[in-house]
């Protein structure tokens, strides 16, 4: 009769072999001492094929046994123990098994090391995935790009003596579009034009319809003959109302083409720069107030000034002059120094050479810049 004792024991081992998981133990430097069944069948090799002669990490993809030598192996001596790394294991016909696993390392009485064991995980299922997250992600992202760009299109206004130019670029490719947007379009037929840049909190279709839903409300309300201070009044009340936008940032400003006068009302956005003939070009810090649907000054505040002949203007979004590795305050004195270069060219020439001057491959943010030059 089989004792209660030897019926345990068989059932841990059967436990041991047949688990849902496979366990292998090694030495430190990786050698295979023991597996289960369960990892034999996963790998495609016998266990003498393992035991003694293999080490864990020659199991694993070129990358994986990389990571093991920078990443894995040097965290598991200075912690003890590494969880839930993903790394893919090479069967013995040359597929591959994407597997998570967890190490201890055990160590004798004097802190020497004497065996690392290790549970590996079927990672297949959560890899499947995590592929069609990201094939459903990339239809977010195609369908957001297309909404976006289709909200931005549009004729821009032109007349004698007069030039809009716009350069667009967004977010590193794989990253979903934001939220940045631009506008220029005529008041008065010739006479007024309104410029508009902002910037959106957020990223994706949640970010593109917003954009959409406040680029048509500054529109709107402009072309009532609300000057730009007012137009942000009315743009917090419509985003409170709506609770859309918060914290948006930009600038509302309208420009008179004979007389040359700039209105403008800045709702937490950079500051324009003003490129004038004879002069350096400057930042124009007037005018400013909170984001939208923030609590600051009411009504907000506007500025206003009268070009010289021959200037430009250039709105921006902050992708533009941001970057990790530096201060804000670098990235605005690169944007002037990159505007005096190239201020003797047309507005669609200089608003092109200073993207290209300040882009940063690594930034992960949207670029947006309108350059508008009167005679």
């Amino acid at each position: 009769m089989t004792s209660d004792g030897e019926l345990f024991e068989d059932t841990a081992e059967d436990l041991f072999e047949n688990a849902p998981c496979g366990y292998l133990s090694t030495l430190p430097d990786g050698t295979i001492v023991r597996v289960n069944r369960t990892f034999e069948t996963w790998t495609g090799l016998r266990r003498e094929e393992l035991l003694g002669c293999r080490r864990f990490q020659d199991l694993l993809s070129p990358g994986g046994r990389i990571y093991h030598e920078t990443h894995y192996a040097p965290l598991l001596r200075m912690q003890g123990v590494v969880r839930e790394i993903a790394v893919e294991i090479v069967r013995a016909d040359g597929t591959r098994l994407p597997a998570l696993i967890n190490s201890v390392l055990y160590s004798d009485d004097d802190g020497h090391p004497q065996r690392v064991r290790t549970t590996v995980f079927d990672a297949t299922d959560r890899r499947r995935y995590e592929q069609e997250l990201m094939r459903a992600r990339r239809q977010e992202q195609e369908t957001a790009q297309l909404l976006s760009r289709s909200l931005l299109s549009g004729t821009l206004p032109s007349a004698p003596g007069f030039e809009v130019a716009v350069v667009y670029h967004p977010a590193v490719s794989g990253l979903e579009v934001g939220g940045d947007w631009y506008d220029a379009f005529w008041l008065d037929e010739g006479e007024t034009a309104g410029l508009v840049i902002g910037d959106v909190v957020g990223r994706g279709i949640g970010a593109a319809a917003t954009m959409g839903q406040l680029r048509s409300a500054v529109r709107a309300l402009a072309s009532t003959g609300l000057r730009p201070k007012s137009v942000l009044d009315a743009l917090d009340a419509y985003a409170d109302r709506h609770r859309v936008g918060q914290m948006t940032t930009l600038i509302c400003a309208q420009l008179g083409l004979s007389s040359r006068r700039l209105r403008y009302a800045c709702a937490g956005h950079p500051p324009p720069v003003i490129l004038s003939p004879g002069e350096e070009p400057s930042f124009a810090w007037d005018g400013r107030s909170t984001p939208l649907d923030v609590a600051g000054e009411d009504p907000r505040p506007e500025a206003a000034l009268t070009l010289p002949a021959g200037s430009t203007v250039l709105l921006y979004t902050d992708g533009l002059v941001e970057r990790r590795s530096e201060s804000l305050t670098d990235g605005m004195e690169r944007l002037l120094r990159a505007v005096a270069l190239h201020r003797e060219e047309t507005a669609a020439a200089l608003a092109a050479a200073v993207v290209r001057a300040l882009h940063d491959p690594a930034h992960v943010d949207d670029v947006c810049l309108l350059a508008v030059r009167v005679d």
